[in-house]
This record gives C-alpha cells, sequence and structure tokens, in this order.
C-alpha cells in the first residue's frame, strides 16, 4: 500500500516538473529600455553583395544591466598603441562585434573591428591599435543584440614615467 502511493506521488510530481518544463518561452527577448538618441545621418557600408545601412550613436550610452560587459581601454609605452581588452561580464553572449575607432592627434581616424568583424569576441581579446604620443581621442562600440551602444569615448595621453 505504501510503495503504491510512494510510486504515485513520484508520477505526479515527475509530470508536474516536465510540465513546469515546457511551459516556460524558448525564444524570450529582454527588449532594453529606449533612451533618446540625437538623430544623425547613417552611414552606409558596403558588401560585394549587398548594402546595410549603420546608425552609429554620437552619445556614450549604458549597456542595459542584463547586457553589462566590461572593456578596459589603454595607451601603451614605448610605442604610444593603444589597447582595448574584452574582459566579458554579464552580457558577453549578447556581444556581435566591438569596434575601437582612434582619432590621432595628428588628425588621422582609424577604425578597427575586434576579431576583424568575422568572428563573435570572446573573453579576453585584444585589440591594438596604433597611436601617437599626444593625445588621442578613443571610442569604443559595442553591438549587442542588433544595436550598438557606444560605451566608451575618452581622450588618452601618453603614459607619463
Amino acid at each position: 500500500m505504501k510503495c503504491t502511493v510512494f510510486l504515485a506521488a513520484t508520477f505526479v510530481l515527475t509530470v508536474c516538473v516536465l510540465f513546469a518544463g515546457c511551459t516556460s518561452p524558448t525564444d524570450a527577448k529582454i527588449k532594453p529600455l529606449d533612451t533618446t538618441t540625437v538623430a544623425i545621418p547613417a552611414a552606409t557600408t558596403t558588401s560585394p553583395s549587398t548594402a546595410t545601412v549603420v546608425s552609429i550613436p554620437e552619445s556614450v550610452e549604458t549597456l542595459p544591466y542584463e547586457q553589462y560587459v566590461d572593456i578596459h581601454v589603454e595607451k601603451q609605452r614605448p610605442d604610444a598603441s593603444i589597447r582595448l581588452v574584452f574582459n566579458g561580464g554579464q552580457g558577453e553572449g549578447y556581444v556581435q562585434n566591438i569596434m575601437m575607432r582612434v582619432t590621432r592627434s595628428d588628425g588621422t581616424v582609424d577604425e578597427k573591428y575586434m576579431k576583424d568583424g568575422s568572428l563573435k569576441p570572446r573573453r579576453y581579446d585584444e585589440l591594438i591599435m596604433e597611436g601617437t604620443r599626444g593625445v588621442d581621442q578613443v571610442a569604443v562600440f559595442i553591438t549587442s543584440m542588433g544595436k550598438i551602444y557606444k560605451v566608451y569615448d575618452n581622450p588618452l595621453a601618453y603614459p607619463q614615467i
């Protein structure tokens, strides 16, 4: 008698667990809060087969909490190279691309994607770009869940001894 009650209770609990796991949505999307941004002209990029429009934000934006990642940007001695390290974080799975734009003190502007934009960045990936011994302006853009965020925009001076 006790064995029958135990087996029945186990069966009912197993069925409840299975139904509870199957009823949750598998394609849940978390929408970031909409922020007001200044409208800017869209830059167009072309590939051999298609043309796409990319909107790049002008001001620094904070990633939504669930998409937060950590980056570290610094200028190195003795060659004044600028080094970006992707340290991962809670939202590292959402990151599709990381791009760094350097406006050098001599007026030249250079942009480069981490892993050449072909692969998703992984924790501890690095991007190194050439800098000057003056003050260079560095901006970092992260594409997360299809939206581009400007997460870093600061001047970097050549480190003093």
